[in-house]
């Protein structure tokens, strides 16, 4: 980002755990910077899903530089994840047309849940393997496989931990961090929404708002992508070296019923 320096932008990094996101500010002018941000970020920006895109440039090394609004405001906290807004934002991406058609547009297919079981198995560490905790809920993805053909495609967020969700200072909210996106089963983000964010008990108003009927096959449907998601995030923490994150989530994963 050299190109920003020599213009007298002050660059600093904006935290994160892939260590690409920056705060570039010039006078009173600030931007949110991203190296190798998702490809249909504009997409994304056009349908209000993310804050404004302002520009994207192209370096010599090939990697894509991306400029966003800067936003003032704040990250939900995990007791915000059982808010109407946040059911009918997600409907809205899972519903988007464009969204569909640009990671079409992108050479994306679909993923299927046996190409993810078969993730699961190649990425998950022969340590981690032995924990019972993790066994039965590798047992449960197998088990259920067969039930998990998807009725329809959508594009999915892929992570929705709350730290991805942002909500301006003027009351506008956001869904982050599309680097993990794929063409899926809208379970895929529903299932670990529901299991790591919203008691049992209010799942029903929830999926009310979001626009989708509680049943035994879509029980089956939310708590097998549940499971998925909440190993790779074991996986994904013990890889960083993060043990206590990694732990946390193996304790998320015991309280999946």
């Amino acid at each position: 980002m050299d190109y920003m320096f020599e213009k007298g932008w002050v660059i600093k990094p904006a935290g994160g755990v892939t260590g690409e996101a920056f705060l570039a500010s010039h006078n009173n002018e600030k931007l949110f910077i991203k190296r190798n941000s998702s490809p249909f970020l504009a997409v994304l920006s056009a349908e209000g899903i993310v804050p404004k895109l302002v520009w994207t440039k192209r370096l010599e090394n090939g990697d894509v530089i991306t400029a966003q609004q800067w936003i003032k405001g704040r990250k939900l906290e995990p007791e915000d994840m059982n808010c109407d807004r946040v059911a009918k934002l997600l409907n809205k991406i899972h519903r988007s047309k464009p969204l569909l058609s640009m990671m079409r547009r992108l050479g994306k297919s679909p993923v299927y849940p046996e190409s993810l079981l078969n993730y699961a198995e190649t990425h998950l560490d022969n340590e981690l393997k032995k924990n019972p905790t993790i066994q039965k809920a590798y047992d449960y993805l197998k088990t259920n496989i067969s039930m998990m053909k998807p009725i329809d495609w959508a594009v999915c967020h892929g992570d929705m931990n709350h730290n991805n969700w942002m909500l301006t200072d003027q009351d506008e909210l956001y869904l982050i961090d599309w680097e993990t996106a794929i063409i899926g089963d809208p379970a895929f983000d529903i299932g670990p929404l529901l299991y790591w964010y919203v008691p049992e008990s209010e799942w029903d108003n929830w999926l009310e708002i979001y626009g989708l009927t509680m049943t035994d096959k879509e029980r089956t449907r939310l708590k097998w992508y549940a499971y998925y998601q909440t190993l790779i995030s074991i996986q994904f923490f013990k890889n960083l070296g993060r043990e206590e994150d990694s732990l946390y989530w193996l304790e998320i994963l015991d309280e999946i019923k």
